[in-house]
């Protein structure tokens, strides 16, 4: 007889699994309690979850996937498309050199390390749209210093031919 709590932790897991845009599978052997709770007040900061889970659980959620899990396994969950989870997870892995990532999915697909590396180094949609706005508002700025140079040269040929007369005697 399987007790309830496991059949609700299944449960659980296989909502995730539908839910989560990627999940990304590591090995977290060697951190201690201290560094996965910090890892997972990061990755929750950038809008994911990181959660220690059971292989034989975890392989009962994902009926349809066939995972081969050996060793400890955490779980990285991204629900969004935003990869800033998983920039909060590589800049741990940065700083600790742990976890280690074993394999992940990204919209269901199986997805190489290489490939969340790869992932992992791109930029984040904040960036993203603050690097869009940049590009769009660039012409605009060029534009204005165009017009507001050439009205600059107005004025100062103003300003010199008005000179010529004033204050100066005439002499005959």
């Amino acid at each position: 007889m399987v007790p309830q709590r496991k059949l609700l932790t299944v449960d659980n897991l296989a909502e995730k699994i539908k839910q989560a845009k990627a999940m990304i599978l590591s090995d977290y052997s060697g951190l201690n309690v201290a560094q996965i709770s910090e890892l997972r007040r990061d990755v929750k900061k950038a809008g994911g979850e990181f959660e220690v889970v059971k292989n034989t659980l975890l392989r009962l959620a994902a009926k349809d996937i066939s995972l081969d899990l050996t060793g400890p396994t955490a779980c990285l969950w991204l629900y969004q498309e935003d990869l800033t989870p998983l920039k909060a997870l590589n800049t741990f892995i940065k700083k600790a050199d742990l976890p280690k990532i074993k394999f992940g999915f990204w919209q269901g697909q199986p997805i190489t390390l290489e490939k969340i590396k790869e992932l992992a180094n791109l930029p984040g949609l904040e960036e993203l749209k603050a690097k869009l706005v940049a590009v769009l508002q660039s012409p605009f700025y060029g534009l204005h210093s165009g017009l507001n140079g050439n009205i600059r040269k107005l004025v100062y040929i103003l300003k010199v031919k008005g000179g010529e007369g004033n204050g100066r005697k005439k002499t005959r």
